[in-house]
């Protein structure tokens, strides 16, 4: 396996089906012309396994800090210890940015997603949470 940073737009497309939808040409553009945004993928035998996105978010009073937005594992792939890698190297990449943590949402109710961030040094934090959503579209669905 081989994690590397993507960059190009052919690549974004090219590990497509590691998305939720297949990945859309003007989103993509403007996601990769953002230097806050970050797109590692796993490759096995040179082709995508895997995927994680970051985004660097700013506050005032906290300084940058890494979001996890989305892990994308290829069922082929789930079980090998990919998932925990690229969030490693994420927040690899998030320290080497001078972030100063990292953090992502994980449904209470998928403990296998739960534990792939556990591998990967994540700590839960007690508490109830529950995440809301605007959806500016008329597909109403959730925009993550």
């Amino acid at each position: 396996m081989e994690i590397r940073r993507v960059t190009r737009a052919e690549d974004v497309q090219a590990a497509g089906h590691l998305f939720d939808s297949p990945p859309l040409p003007e989103a993509t553009a403007r996601f990769l012309a953002d230097d806050r945004h970050h797109l590692l993928v796993a490759y096995v035998d040179d082709a995508p396994a895997a995927l994680v996105t970051g985004v660097e978010t700013t506050r005032p009073d906290r300084g940058t800090e890494m979001f996890l937005h989305e892990l994308g594992v290829d069922a082929r792939f789930i079980g090998r210890g990919i998932g925990p890698a690229l969030t490693t190297a994420l927040a690899d990449l998030a320290r080497d940015l001078g972030c100063h943590g990292m953090w992502v949402v994980a449904d209470a109710d998928n403990p296998a997603t739960r534990s792939v961030y556990r591998c990967a040094g994540g700590t839960a934090q007690s508490g109830a949470r529950e995440v809301l959503v605007w959806s500016f579209d008329d597909t109403g669905t959730a925009p993550f």
